[in-house]
């Protein structure tokens, strides 16, 4: 008998999963709570289900074929050194390089320092051997242009046989910075530049539609797609204003994403960008083609502290990216946000994409989301979305307008405020810096520290990390020295007291304030004598329901008597007028302010 015939009795012995089934299950596992319970809403205002249908016949979001190019970033100030770094990054296994300029939209306080250093670092580098480069420019970028052109002349390269994504990048550079985009007289003279590499031989990737600037300034997924549509648009209009077909106009133009730890909402969005150009192609009777994706993964997931954390931060982009798309991603590497990353930070960074496309073969399958009823939910409510904004913009006289008024940029900062508030409460998690943090982290070794970024401009998109607040208030805790210190004032045994204690350091220490910890303790007396032993300022009370409603006012009484400014683990409830009369400051919770508190701690410890 076959292997599949005698497989078949045992599958067939299983009663198949039905939504009824899955329902029962869940209604079980909640306890009486409601099944909305499970779903969450994103930023962009949609809510997403715990459970969907499969679906069918929906358009593919396909890729130009094959794998993803590995593009490592190149990011030395110095163009000897920096090419020092690309070519170990091309011997080790990346077949492509994403090369940044300081002052580019994807500098992050590096990149090559000027123009002449282009030459410098890509010494030895074979442009023409089917390798993928990505040029992160600067607003004024005539000069490297023209550092490029001198470096393709001087080789005898075919331009045309090149894959270079040149990007030049006036919108969303100038959408960072802040700076004045007079669209009337930018506009043409980004065509120009456009016409004159264009008659050099450079066909594709002349400029680029980059959306980063919206991710890393806090905003939402179709906040980012409706830049990158209108960014993209408003180049396509220039371009067959000086005089280009529709066709070698769109080819002009590349496109950038960033990828963050959003596993489904990543994948869904360069899904969607896809989907959403296309529409914009048939809309000038063109037939849709493939366009060229890049993926970068995000500034703003990155944390300075535990920052090893980064590197499943960055996997999780990665894949995302990949399997909705991009044609070539670079990661950031996992110390990115505290210097200049060294030799190993590159190797993990590269790596990170080498074992998902060789040893898991994520690139083997065109558009292997297909069909989830969950991915492509997303993908259309993102479609719908970032539609919906970007006819707004339009309505508003197209991207530069929008900038100009201050309209786009108010709507992203409503978006990362909101984005903050989950932060600070820890709706939203950062591991290693609102959650789980390690005081005792060892430091990693960079080439060189990361330099202050300048004030932002009031109109800028600036970017920022989202663990910014937090890694604030370990600066300031270890400021001097003397780490502050809160006491667990642990009340009765251990099974009792050791989830809210748990709770409880991984509270403070994310402000800096090391918890103390001990066995617990039987009375309140025991306690305010381990108290008055610690030498600490603070105390948290820790332990279960039962216990307070038995000893806890007796406890808080005691501990503040001992001195301690008292914090008490869970929520007040009906007693807080009591925990309060006892000497009780605040208490700590799963939604509380963790921000604010931690910030009133430091001051008192």
């Amino acid at each position: 008998m076959a292997a599949s015939e005698q497989a078949a009795p045992f599958v067939d012995s299983f009663a198949p999963a039905t939504e009824e089934l899955w329902r029962k299950k869940v209604e079980a596992a909640l306890k009486g709570a409601p099944l909305e319970k499970l779903r969450t809403r994103t930023y962009d205002g949609f809510e997403i289900e715990p459970l969907y249908a499969r679906a069918a016949h929906k358009p593919r979001a396909f890729r130009a074929g094959g794998d993803w190019a590995v593009t490592a970033r190149v990011d030395h100030p110095n163009g000897a050194a920096a090419n020092e770094l690309a070519l170990s990054e091309l011997e080790n296994g990346a077949n492509g390089l994403h090369v940044v300029f300081a002052g580019s939209a994807g500098a992050y306080g590096f990149g090559l320092k000027d123009a002449a250093a282009l030459a410098l670092a890509l010494k030895d580098v074979h442009l023409d051997a089917g390798l993928r480069v990505v040029l992160d420019l600067p607003a004024e970028s005539a000069a490297h242009v023209a550092a490029l052109l001198d470096l393709v002349a001087s080789r005898n390269y075919d331009p045309s046989k090149l894959d270079i994504s040149i990007g030049l990048n006036p919108i969303a550079t100038a959408a960072a910075s802040g700076a004045a985009l007079d669209w009337a007289a930018d506009g043409p003279k980004l065509a120009e530049q456009a016409k004159s590499l264009a008659a050099k031989g450079f066909k594709s990737g002349l400029i680029v539609a980059d959306g980063r600037v919206v991710h890393a300034a806090g905003g939402s997924p179709a906040q980012e797609l409706a830049f990158t549509l209108a960014s993209g648009l408003a180049a396509l209009r220039a371009l067959e204003a000086a005089g280009f077909s529709l066709d070698d106009a769109r080819k002009a133009i590349d496109f950038r994403l960033a990828a963050d730890a959003d596993e489904f909402l990543t994948l869904a969005k360069f899904r969607a960008l896809r989907r959403l150009w296309a529409g914009v192609e048939r809309a000038c009777g063109l037939e849709a083609k493939p366009i060229r994706v890049h993926g970068e993964t995000a500034w703003r997931m990155l944390t300075r502290r535990d920052p090893w954390v980064n590197l499943l931060r960055a996997t999780v982009a990665v894949f995302s990216a990949g399997l909705g798309g991009a044609d070539s991603i670079s990661v950031l590497p996992f110390t990115q946000a505290i210097g200049l990353p060294d030799a190993f930070a590159r190797r993990l960074a590269r790596n990170t994409q080498l074992v998902l496309l060789e040893e898991s073969n994520l690139g083997k399958v065109a558009d292997p989301a297909a069909g989830s009823g969950g991915v492509e939910t997303l993908t259309d409510s993102l479609v719908e979305q970032g539609y919906a904004l970007f006819q707004q913009i339009e309505q508003a006289g197209g991207i530069a307008k929008a900038l100009e008024n201050g309209a786009f940029q108010a709507e992203v900062a409503k978006t990362a405020a909101e984005r903050a508030k989950n932060v600070a409460r820890r709706k939203d998690p950062l591991t290693g810096a609102s959650e789980f943090p390690d005081i005792h982290e060892k430091p990693v070794t960079v080439l060189l520290p990361v330099p202050l970024a300048p004030a932002a401009a009031p109109k800028a998109l600036a970017p920022h990390r989202a663990a910014e607040a937090f890694e604030a208030l370990r600066d300031l805790a270890e400021a001097s020295g003397a780490r502050p210190k809160i006491f667990l004032a642990n009340l009765g045994p251990v099974a009792a007291f050791t989830a809210r204690a748990t709770f409880a350091k991984n509270f403070f220490e994310a402000g800096g304030v090391e918890a103390l910890g001990n066995d617990g303790f039987p009375n309140a007396a025991a306690l305010a004598e381990g108290f008055k032993a610690s030498g600490a300022k603070l105390a948290v009370l820790c332990s279960s329901d039962a216990v307070y409603a038995e000893q806890g006012i007796e406890a808080a009484k005691a501990l503040t008597a001992a001195g301690a400014r008292l914090y008490v683990a869970g929520r007040a409830g009906e007693l807080e007028a009591q925990w309060r009369a006892a000497g009780a400051h605040d208490f700590v919770f799963v939604g509380s302010d963790v921000l604010a508190q931690l910030r009133e701690a430091l001051k008192e410890a």
